[in-house]
């Protein structure tokens, strides 16, 4: 349920409902909005507690959560989230693009990446030093050393470094180089690395299985947002289908869909959902015209001899094009809207 507070409530009843929330077993979600703050009390509740929270000091009102998640939910925080992380900042009117090589190769593969997907107007670098491979004899990647040198990419660029991790064990040591943790489609599910990356400082991108539905999208989110990590981004990275042209199918209802579902940013990745390069400029550029919040972007020197998902990287050029194109859309929605920031 939540617990909607008035406008004027002072900050000491505020911690006192939060206080009788815990008190009860329940577990609070103090979210401050522009207009007034809410507390979103989550668990298993008696049959009085509604009544007794809604007599309280300050209390304007007490309603139930009707969605199956709770802290994701719009109807707890219906304003936009913008996640920032270093020079990456995603949501609520700013449009964040994340871009690099599938796998971290060697220094000057990601080097030479940062320094170009940065000139075309980038704000974060991906890359993979930990890779989960259908294949036990594909490139697993760097590990440690890979995870250095997004760091030394970092310290040359400035940009953000957004990299998988892809088990619990391996969160702590990845989050001491990441700005951004991914969890890969693979372990959308993976709920002990979920509570893993949600017990950390770190931002959260929570990649959409290939056969999940958005619900289940939205539970995984909310295993990291109970456990205290409000910095979280659902990416739409596509969906498995009878079709066999592309990799995956990429659905871009699913902007919109989350938007009314969710406070929290929609990532498109056109990389994965399409599975071929040529396809991706303009699967990134409807995606932004569809209203996302953010792109990510495998992009690597010569596509042709990258160790993983070469078929669906652009080189440098392709993806200044691509930035250029993107930002013209991003542009003219902010001009039609003179709300958008």
């Amino acid at each position: 349920m939540i617990v909607v507070m008035e406008k004027d409530a002072p900050q000491d009843q505020i911690d006192d409902m939060a206080a009788r929330i815990e008190g009860l077993g329940l577990k609070a979600h103090t979210i401050v909005g522009t207009q007034r703050t809410v507390i979103a009390a989550i668990g298993e509740k008696r049959e009085d507690t509604r009544e007794s929270l809604a007599g309280s000091p300050g209390v304007a009102e007490v309603v139930p959560i009707l969605a199956p998640y709770k802290v994701a939910s719009r109807e707890v925080k219906p304003d936009p989230t913008c996640v920032v992380a270093g020079s990456l900042k995603v949501g609520a009117g700013h449009l964040g693009v994340i871009a690099g090589p599938c796998s971290v190769e060697d220094e000057e593969q990601i080097l030479a990446t940062a320094r170009a997907v940065k000139a075309a107007g980038a704000t974060a670098l991906r890359g993979g030093a930990f890779k989960p491979r259908t294949s036990p004899y594909s490139f697993q990647g760097l590990k440690k050393v890979g995870l250095e040198l997004l760091a030394k990419a970092r310290d040359e660029t400035g940009l953000a470094v957004v990299t998988e991790v892809v088990s619990a064990e391996d969160v702590e040591l990845v989050a001491k180089y990441a700005d951004v943790l991914q969890v890969g489609a693979r372990n959308m599910q993976n709920y002990r690395l979920l509570e893993a990356v949600g017990n950390t400082s770190r931002a959260v991108l929570l990649k959409r299985a290939c056969s999940a539905t958005l619900d289940e999208l939205l539970l995984a989110a909310e295993y990291i947002l109970n456990e205290g990590n409000p910095n979280v981004m659902l990416c739409e990275r596509g969906i498995r289908t009878f079709e066999s042209h592309t990799r995956f199918t990429l659905p871009l209802a699913t902007v919109t869909y989350l938007h009314n579902k969710t406070p929290l940013p929609v990532v498109v990745d056109p990389s994965h959902g399409t599975g071929h390069a040529y396809l991706v400029p303009d699967l990134a550029t409807a995606a932004v015209a569809g209203g996302a919040d953010g792109l990510i972007i495998e992009v690597h020197p010569s596509p042709a001899d990258a160790l993983s998902d070469g078929y669906q990287s652009l080189d440098f050029a392709q993806f200044e094009t691509t930035m250029a194109r993107c930002q013209r859309v991003a542009n003219a929605l902010a001009d039609s809207d003179p709300s958008e920031t």
